[in-house]
């Protein structure tokens, strides 16, 4: 292949799967959903206002099972889910993978730690974390309070800092809300 080419599309793929930066604002009210989930590879319903009344939710959504970064970022929340529960978070992970890819990926990568869920285009752009081009998610991470409202977002293409930064929010908020 030409190398003018070959570097077109370099660029074209960087561009699809760099995040858009136009995720839902801090403050913002989370889109209610409920979709198919995978906790040690059973298949189970998951609505984000049942996961709410019981804390807040570290929602993160990744373009897809299996890849390089998303296995990382998958391993890092397996080792901190235990962290996330002791303050009260319920960790869900989202990509717009089939269900059944989603019970191979929540054995062998999530470890058994969290769930994760398939997100269809319409869950994906209510928390406006499409991939240009693609059909998939971008990699963000959202903190939701109890009530629903986004109180932190971040991000990156990179998987490293969405564990530390999404922690670092439910200490924070846990600190507020001792008695929640």
């Amino acid at each position: 292949m030409p190398r003018i080419i070959t570097m077109a599309f370099g660029a074209l793929a960087l561009a699809a799967c760099s995040p858009s930066g136009a995720a839902l604002p801090t403050g913002a009210t989370a889109p209610d959903f409920t979709t198919q989930a995978s906790l040690a590879g059973k298949a189970f319903p998951f609505h984000l206002a049942d996961a709410l009344k019981k804390g807040p939710v570290v929602l993160y959504f990744y373009p897809a099972a299996f890849t390089s970064g998303c296995t990382i970022e998958a391993h890092d929340f397996a080792e901190a889910t235990d962290q996330f529960n002791a303050l009260g978070a319920t960790v869900i992970g989202v990509s717009a993978d089939d269900i059944d890819k989603l019970n191979r990926f929540s054995v062998s990568e999530c470890r058994n730690k969290f769930a994760v869920a398939s997100a269809d285009t319409k869950l994906i752009s209510a928390y406006k974390v499409k991939l240009p081009v693609l059909s998939r998610s971008n990699r963000t991470s959202y903190v939701i309070a109890p009530d629903g409202k986004v109180i932190f977002v971040y991000s990156a293409l990179d998987p490293a800092g969405h564990v530390e930064k999404t922690m670092a929010a439910v200490k924070a908020w846990r600190a507020a809300h001792p008695a929640a």
